[in-house]
């Protein structure tokens, strides 16, 4: 800027004024502001009227505070108040009634404002206030009232391989391995839950907190042979159950805040949901236990301190059985998460998980299949400890998505699946899946291995089993191979993998059976996409391939030679649509095929393609 530009530019700053940097000459500009000073108001028609009024040969308009878009004060008085002309906003509501100056009638209290205002909604509502659904106080004005209410349909027609017990086929000449493949399932549950809290509920955990969620399902199955749902061949090929259960019955108590940030410690006593890691790899349910768990430093670190006592479950339905009482079955757990570390959007988590069993008696499930010990090997009631430490994170790296999951495993049994003497537990599970974002697809890559046992009558027990999974991994359960509880042809009553579950633990069943440490373990390389078309409407697709990490124990197992590794080729594709744009009502079609590889060949003596074909129908209040 030149010397005369700025000696104008603050002549005007005086009054408020800047230069326009498109005027003339500045020079010129200056000479006649000098000019009109000293001769009045000659030569003025050339110069703004801003000039003018600074100069003082027009007056400045007077400053009216009632018109002006900005209040202004004068220093050392306090800024005007301009009155309220309800004029202006015909549509203002109307201050709160008064009894006296400066007095206000008080609300019963400060959640029931739009009620005051007007604003109303039926109780069958869940997305407004609503005190069914704990938006508003139920008692006094800091207890509150949730009920929950679920409705879970599913219609299943899949195809299995499927034993022929001894004299019992219905079908001429299935004088074979297995018989029909096909079956299918049915099954509806019902869920009402209800939860009672107090506190303050915005930023302050509540002080204390009950929940009583029952389960009532009533299943239905349809295979092509007798003996495939029930001991008894007498009983059909169908078969009808019903169950209520209880799912979770807890009390959770707010010990104390730490913090002004409300870090805290809390217990929770009774059947909880609780899960070891962010996938479902180790202990995924809902067991009767004592919980201690918080936080620290602003919520960087989260803990938990728990030992879980587990219930028994209904055969057919998987529910809780509280009547048959707790389990010989005891689980150690403690835990620390780190939010942000080692990188920024990234949580890690160090965990040990110690797994005390002492069921040493025979049990039958209501089908009359023997459930403990399974009829494996030895067929010998057994006990083991096994003592479980892991790695889990699961955040952001970067512009990738990434889920980390790493155990190793060291115990006892006592005795072994297939001797009659203790063995050592030493086993590995490591599984990782890496995805990202482009716009609307979510293309992802998935990895998983558990390691086999590879000598089944040495003094080692090398086979990784959780103790209760439910894995969300490499599509979860639109995925064959999770979903299907395939079973172990001439083993007995015991299946090659459990249903949802990624491991092939050779087990009588998740529900109700024991880990077991001698099986041929399991690698999975996996790719797959999420394709979000609407918001209301996602298709994912997943294609795996599967194999064993040793085959020592199957043959051992089916006393057959010669079982390649491989499982076969897993292809799943999923349709999920929401309507509302939220989880009250979801409706979900997947379909799913196993093609089998040599290894499932040698197994059940067919290259049959299995198949799934699943609709979940869930409704939620």
């Amino acid at each position: 800027m030149t010397t005369t530009r700025l000696a104008l530019s603050l002549a005007l700053a005086c009054s408020g004024l800047a230069l326009d940097a498109r005027a003339a000459d500045p020079a010129a500009a200056l000479s006649q502001l000098h000019v009109a000073s000293q001769t009045g108001v000659q030569q003025t028609d050339a110069l703004p009227q801003t000039w003018l009024e600074l100069i003082g040969l027009v007056p400045a308009p007077t400053y009216d505070w009632e018109k002006s878009a900005f209040l202004r004060r004068r220093p050392g008085h306090p800024a005007p108040e301009r009155p309220i002309d309800v004029e202006i906003n015909p549509g203002a509501v109307d201050p709160a009634p008064v009894d006296q100056v400066g007095e206000i009638i008080p609300l019963p209290d400060r959640w029931r404002i739009m009620e005051a205002l007007g604003f109303k909604h039926p109780w069958y509502d869940p997305y407004n206030q609503n005190v069914w659904k704990g938006d508003l106080p139920m008692f006094g004005d800091d207890t509150f009232l949730s009920l929950v209410g679920i409705s879970d349909t599913i219609l299943e027609p899949r195809s299995i391989p499927t034993p022929v017990g001894p004299q019992s086929s219905e079908n001429p000449g299935a004088n074979d391995i297995y018989s029909g493949i096909d079956q299918t399932i049915f099954a509806q549950t019902f869920l009402a839950g209800i939860i009672l809290f107090k506190g303050e509920t915005v930023f302050k955990p509540p002080v204390y907190e009950f929940r009583l969620t029952l389960a009532g399902q009533y299943n239905r199955v349809d295979t092509d042979d007798v003996r495939a749902l029930q001991i008894d061949p007498r009983f059909g090929t169908s078969r009808d159950d019903s169950f209520l259960g209880i799912q979770e019955l807890f009390y959770d108590y707010h010990i104390r805040d730490v913090s002004t940030r409300y870090d805290f410690d809390s217990i929770r006593v009774g059947i909880q949901p609780f899960s070891t890691d962010f996938r479902g790899f180790l202990f995924q349910d809902l067991q009767f236990g004592v919980r201690l768990f918080g936080n620290r430093d602003n919520n960087f670190w989260q803990y938990n301190l728990a030992w879980f006592r587990r219930v028994e479950k209904d055969t057919n339905s998987g529910l809780n059985d509280v009547f048959e009482g707790l389990r010989d079955d005891d689980i150690f757990i403690a835990n620390v998460y780190r939010q942000d570390w080692p990188f920024l959007g990234f949580v890690s988590q160090g965990t040990i998980v110690h797994n005390r069993n002492r069921e040493d008696e025979f049990y039958f499930d209501d089908n009359g299949f023997i459930a403990r010990p399974s009829s494996l090997g030895g067929e010998r009631r057994r006990t083991y400890d096994v003592t479980y430490l892991g790695y889990n994170g699961d955040g952001r790296v970067g512009p990738y998505n990434l889920t980390l999951s790493a155990y190793y495993a060291l115990g006892d049994n006592e005795p072994g699946t297939f001797v009659d003497r203790s063995t050592d537990i030493e086993a590995g599970f490591f599984a990782a899946e890496v995805s990202r974002d482009f716009d609307w697809i979510r293309p992802r890559l998935s990895l998983a291995w558990a390691s086999g046992d590879d000598n089944a009558f040495d003094d080692e027990s090398n086979g990784f089993d959780a103790i209760f999974e439910n894995p969300v991994f490499a599509g979860a359960d639109t995925s064959y191979w999770i979903r299907q509880n395939i079973p172990l042809i001439g083993g007995g009553g015991v299946a090659l993998a459990g249903r949802n579950s990624l491991l092939p633990s050779l087990r009588s069943s998740r529900e109700l059976g024991q880990s077991n440490f001698d099986n041929p373990g399991v690698r999975l390389l996996g790719a797959g996409a999420d394709f979000d078309l609407t918001p209301q409407s996602r298709v994912s697709v997943n294609v795996n391939q599967l194999w064993f990490d040793d085959t020592e124990i199957l043959e051992v197992a089916r006393n057959q030679g010669g079982i390649a590794r491989e499982i076969g080729q897993d292809v799943s594709a999923a349709w999920i649509w929401r309507p509302y744009q939220t989880q009250n009502v979801v409706m979900r079609l997947s379909a799913a095929a196993l093609l089998p590889g040599d290894g499932l060949e040698s197994l059940y003596g067919s290259d049959d393609t299995y198949y799934t074909v699943l609709g979940n129908f869930i409704l939620t209040f």
